[in-house]
């Protein structure tokens, strides 16, 4: 069992996935997640938490319907670790029936950014800057409340991520909102 290089799982993601919003998406999730793990104590397993949030839709342009089931089959006949397997597929819980209840907080982190990230990005597409760097917490709570904006981003997942983290709702949407201007920079600069 192995944790992929960063090389190795951009290669096998984009081996499965061609469509640039969901390579840029993948990207928005990994640098969010390596944030969070710095941000909450867990800078020695940065590359882990990034590594998750990079894959953890590996399976979803080409199988949309077994979402989460494939990543599962696809890790592991490539002989991933099953804490990473595990992982990427606890993201769909209550969502896929094959996706596991996130328990580590890292798991949290995932199930509860996702959607979120999906969100902040259209809200920043908005602005008339374009980004996110000039974002306040009250703008996104005014996107996050219009249940028309974004339509296909669940409230209810993010609400339930926030709720499995212990953390306000606010919280949630201030920390994500840090996380990708901390981020945009370098996602900006880097080819898909």
């Amino acid at each position: 069992m192995s944790i992929p290089t960063r090389d190795e799982a951009w290669r096998v993601l984009r081996e499965h996935n061609t469509e640039a919003f969901h390579l840029q998406h993948a990207r928005t999730v990994e640098a969010v997640m390596r944030w969070f793990a710095n941000d909450l104590g867990y800078a020695d397993e940065a590359d882990f938490w990034a590594t998750v949030g990079l894959l953890h839709d590996l399976d979803f342009e080409e199988h949309p319907d077994e979402h989460c089931a494939k990543t599962q089959e696809m890790m592991r006949a490539l002989g991933w670790d099953e804490r990473l397997v595990y992982a990427a597929a606890s993201h769909g819980y209550g969502l896929c029936p094959s996706s596991p209840e996130p328990k580590h907080e890292m798991e949290k982190v995932l199930f509860a950014c996702d959607e979120l990230t999906g969100l902040i990005g259209a809200a920043a597409l908005m602005r008339p800057s374009k980004s996110v760097s000039d974002m306040e917490l009250s703008s996104l709570k005014k996107k996050f409340k219009d249940k028309k904006f974004a339509a296909g981003c669940s409230r209810d997942v993010i609400r339930a991520g926030a709720e499995r983290l212990g953390w306000e709702l606010d919280k949630l949407l201030q920390k994500t909102l840090d996380a990708m201007k901390a981020c945009e920079a370098e996602l900006a600069r880097d080819e898909i």
